[in-house]
C-alpha cells in the first residue's frame, strides 16, 4: 500500500461511543438522557413562560404555543379525524415538539463544551435506542387505539378485504415501526457527520449552507414522524362502512 502524502486524523471523528451509566447489571445510555433532559427542560421552561401570563391578544411566546397548538390540532385532525383527534392531540403534539427540539437542538446547542468521561452529547434523535422507543410508542398507541375503539373487531382489518392479507399485514405491523425509527436515525445522524466531516475540513464558511439545510431538514423529519404517528392512528380508529 502507498502511504498518503498527508495524514488525517480521521480518527477523531468517531461514531457509537457512548457515555454508560451502570445501574446493577444495566448499562444505560447516560448521554442521551443527559440531552434529553435538556430538551425536556427547554420545553417545560417555554411553556411555563407562555402560559405564566395568558392574554386575550397574545404576543411573543404566548403566540408561538397558540401557533404551535393550532398547528398541530389541524394536523391531528385531519389524519386521525373530527371524532378521536381530541383523545391524541397531546400524544402527537409531544411527540412533535419533542422531535423538533431534539434535533434543532443538536445543530443549535454547543454540546461539545460539556465533556463526558466517554462520548459526547448531541441530538438525542442521533442515538437509534431514542428513535426506536418512540416508535414502539407509536406501534402501541394505534394497537391500543384500535382495541378501545373497536374492541376485539379491530382485528377484522387484517383478514380484509381477504385473508390472503392476514401475512403481509402482520409484516407491514413490524415495518411501521422500522421505517419510523431509521428514517429519523438515519437522517439526523447523516445531517451531523455532513457538518461535522465539512467543518473538520473546511472550518470557516463551507459548513454553513450544510448546517441551514440541516435545521430544515429537522424541522421536516420532525413534521413526518408527527404525521405518520397521526396517520397509523386515524387508521386504527377508522370505522369502515359497508
Amino acid at each position: 500500500m502507498v502511504p498518503l502524502p498527508l495524514a488525517l486524523p480521521f480518527a477523531e471523528l468517531e461514531v457509537g461511543q457512548q457515555f454508560y451509566w451502570q445501574l446493577g447489571r444495566l448499562q444505560l445510555h447516560g448521554q442521551v438522557f443527559l440531552s434529553s433532559w435538556v430538551v425536556i427542560g427547554a420545553l417545560l421552561a417555554l411553556v411555563v413562560i407562555g402560559t405564566r401570563r395568558m392574554e386575550r391578544d397574545p404576543r411573543g411566546v404566548q403566540n408561538l404555543l397558540e401557533f404551535l397548538w393550532t398547528y398541530i390540532r389541524d394536523l391531528a385532525r385531519e389524519q386521525i379525524g373530527e371524532k378521536a383527534y381530541r383523545d391524541w392531540l397531546p400524544f402527537i403534539g409531544t411527540l412533535f415538539l419533542f422531535i423538533f427540539v431534539c434535533n434543532w437542538g443538536g445543530a443549535l446547542i454547543p454540546w461539545k463544551i460539556i465533556e463526558l468521561p466517554s462520548g459526547e452529547l448531541g441530538a438525542p434523535t442521533a442515538d437509534i435506542n431514542t428513535t426506536v422507543a418512540m416508535a414502539l410508542l407509536v406501534s402501541l398507541s394505534y394497537f391500543y387505539a384500535g382495541l378501545s375503539r373497536k374492541g376485539l373487531r379491530y382485528f377484522e382489518y387484517y383478514v380484509e378485504p381477504t385473508p390472503i392479507m392476514l401475512p403481509f399485514k402482520i409484516i407491514e405491523d413490524f415495518t411501521k415501526p422500522l421505517s419510523l425509527s431509521f428514517r429519523l436515525f438515519g437522517n439526523i445522524l447523516a445531517d451531523e457527520l455532513v457538518v461535522g466531516v465539512l467543518a473538520f475540513l473546511v472550518p470557516v464558511i463551507v459548513p454553513l449552507p450544510a448546517m441551514f439545510l440541516g435545521l430544515f431538514t429537522s424541522a421536516i423529519q420532525a413534521l413526518i414522524f408527527a404525521t405518520l404517528a397521526a396517520n397509523y392512528i386515524g387508521e386504527a380508529v377508522h370505522e369502515e362502512h359497508h
